[in-house]
């Protein structure tokens, strides 16, 4: 069994600005470097003195942020995965956000041309988690190191979904910037730990 800390990247301009990012490549903001060093500074006291793996999608924010809590733990990124990068958007890349909701509603139903499904997402999400994982494994064998990877609001909500059976996350939960949800990985099961970070307000990407 393998503890993961699943953490969103640190805030940055779009994200300030209520734009979609998606797979645009935006680089953190000052303030997104804080919050990054502030999970650092949550996941040391949440793994007991374990040094973790680290971890990352292969976009810029999500690096970053990965490469501030790795120095926490004197570690190197061990990786950086497109299958865990955010979900693309299409023509909504860039929108803001209240311009998005007028023109094609609610995310989950969302219609929008050229932009990846949610079956996608998830299917990507957790072919992302096993193969980082399963690196994780293969370089601290026999011992099983946790994980931390670094990733995005909307691949970690639909990951969360997935382990929950669907039960969570609510339409009015969201995972801020920084924020950081545990799991339990055990062959191809996923467990939802905690995720004691989610904020009760509306989603965005």
């Amino acid at each position: 069994m393998t503890t993961l800390f699943l953490v969103r990247h640190g805030e940055t301009d779009w994200n300030r600005g209520g734009r979609i990012q998606g797979s645009v490549d935006i680089p953190l903001n000052d303030d997104g470097r804080d919050q990054a060093r502030d999970a650092a500074g949550r996941l040391r006291g949440m793994l007991d003195d374990r040094t973790p793996v680290v971890a990352s999608s292969d976009l810029s924010r999500a690096r970053e942020t990965a490469l501030i809590i790795a120095r926490e733990f004197a570690v190197d990124v061990a990786g950086a995965y497109p299958d865990l990068r955010e979900r693309a958007y299409g023509q909504a890349e860039g929108m803001d956000v209240d311009d998005f909701r007028e023109q094609w509603g609610p995310w989950r139903s969302a219609e929008i041309p050229g932009a990846e499904t949610w079956p996608e997402v998830r299917h990507r999400a957790l072919r992302g988690i096993r193969c980082a994982v399963r690196d994780a494994r293969m370089r601290h064998a026999p011992v099983d190191a946790p994980i931390v990877i670094v990733s995005h609001g909307a691949l970690i909500r639909e990951v969360i979904r997935h382990a929950s059976g669907g039960e969570r996350p609510h339409d009015d939960e969201r995972l801020p910037n920084g924020s950081i949800v545990s799991l339990l990985v055990e062959r191809e099961r996923l467990q939802v730990l905690s995720w004691a970070d989610a904020l009760a307000e509306p989603a965005a990407p």
